[in-house]
């Protein structure tokens, strides 16, 4: 760590997921990025890239992949609440300049994920557990109603397409990771309101529910049983749905929102 406090010399353990999402899994840094970032390049732009395996040339954003990353590194507690980390020091870690690290952050920084520390970098935000109430009060205001109504409308074999999205939740929670978990779970959520025709409701959605998923200050480490109880309830919710069963919606919807992880 600097002596003003920013961590340029990340721990091997610290953004691990970030690392392994770059390489394995949603993104793949290409060679180009590999190194110094040419300043003349347009913010985001996407550099050609080839697919592990494939031979098939790609073209991908390094600060999309980057904003992805840093955001599965929020979410798993890797980068952790009140530190303070350098653009330059999770450059090193994924391999590219700082530019797109600190494009990516200043995007974070929009969300309410980080705050801009002049001259020192990027502090994670801080969350209390008052704001996580007033997250899910908020989400079930939203959505409440919105599911209660889609309960009234949309015929059963539509919730039953959406039963691969619950599977894939249970999936990721049965190996516990974070993650991966939350992924599933906002997909899950925002194909369930997608079935409302409404693209504005789904990305404001999917917006409070991406801050709900960042862990709280000091918050013992999600446990695979709480993760598992959680993604269980988007079973429930689609028998409920399926049986147009309003009480039982309205219960789990508000449940969810207050869990461990949903």
């Amino acid at each position: 760590m600097e002596q003003g406090g920013a961590r340029d010399a990340v721990p091997a353990a610290s953004v691990r997921p970030a690392e392994q999402a770059l390489s394995a899994g949603r993104a793949c840094v290409p060679e180009q990025a590999r190194g110094e970032h040419t300043h003349g390049e347009p913010t985001g732009s996407a550099v050609p890239c080839v697919a592990a395996g494939t031979g098939q040339v790609r073209r991908h954003s390094v600060r999309g992949q980057i904003l992805d990353a840093l955001r599965d590194a929020l979410v798993g507690g890797e980068l952790v609440p009140g530190e303070i980390y350098s653009a330059r020091a999770l450059g090193d870690r994924f391999g590219v300049s700082a530019t797109p690290v600190r494009e990516a952050m200043q995007q974070l920084a929009v969300e309410g994920a980080v705050e801009v520390v002049l001259n020192r970098g990027f502090r994670v935000a801080e969350r209390s557990a008052r704001e996580l109430s007033e997250l899910a009060e908020v989400r079930a205001l939203i959505e409440v109603p919105v599911m209660l109504r889609l309960a009234r409308a949309v015929p059963a074999h539509r919730w039953t397409e959406l039963r691969p999205l619950a599977d894939a939740s249970v999936a990721a929670a049965a190996i516990g990771d974070r993650a991966r978990y939350a992924e599933a779970d906002r997909a899950f959520h925002a194909a369930v309101l997608a079935l409302s025709g409404n693209r504005r409701l789904v990305e404001v959605a999917d917006d409070l529910h991406r801050r709900a998923q960042w862990p709280l200050v000091s918050a013992p480490a999600l446990r695979r049983a709480d993760l598992l109880a959680d993604a269980s309830e988007h079973a429930a919710l689609l028998d409920a749905l399926v049986a147009r069963d309003l009480p039982v919606v309205q219960s789990l919807v508000r449940e969810h929102f207050t869990g461990a992880a949903g």
